[in-house]
């Protein structure tokens, strides 16, 4: 039983349930020393407390994701600041702009006229 499928939830309840109800048993008496009460509680106890890790570990990343997006955003916004000021400081057709990854005034394409199509 080494599958990589996680049981679902509905199926774990219900072996918890059984789980109970084998402990209420007070005369089970298994021949497979694993699957004692003892042994099928441990397992269970082993269970919850990966689940509960598990739980944890999910809201960690989640603020690790909320906070890494966050300081992107900074970064980019602190980022269009800085490239204005670059344009401001140095002129928008300087070797700086260029630099910086921004296309020169004078290499931008300008648009070209349309000529007026005879109405008839």
């Amino acid at each position: 039983m080494a599958g990589h499928s996680r049981i679902s939830s509905q199926i774990l309840d219900a072996d918890r349930a059984a789980l109970r109800a084998i402990a209420d048993m007070s005369d089970y008496a298994p021949s497979n020393g694993a699957i004692t009460t003892a042994a099928l509680q441990h397992l269970e106890t082993t269970l919850a407390m990966a689940e509960l890790q598990e739980e944890r570990t999910k809201r960690a990343a989640d603020a690790a994701r909320d906070a890494a997006v966050e300081a992107g955003r900074r970064f980019h916004e602190a980022m269009l600041i800085a490239k204005a000021q670059v344009v401001g400081q140095y002129g928008p057709d300087s070797a700086a702009v260029e630099a910086i990854g921004l296309k020169r005034k004078s290499e931008r394409r300008r648009p070209s006229r349309r000529r007026a199509q005879a109405a008839g």
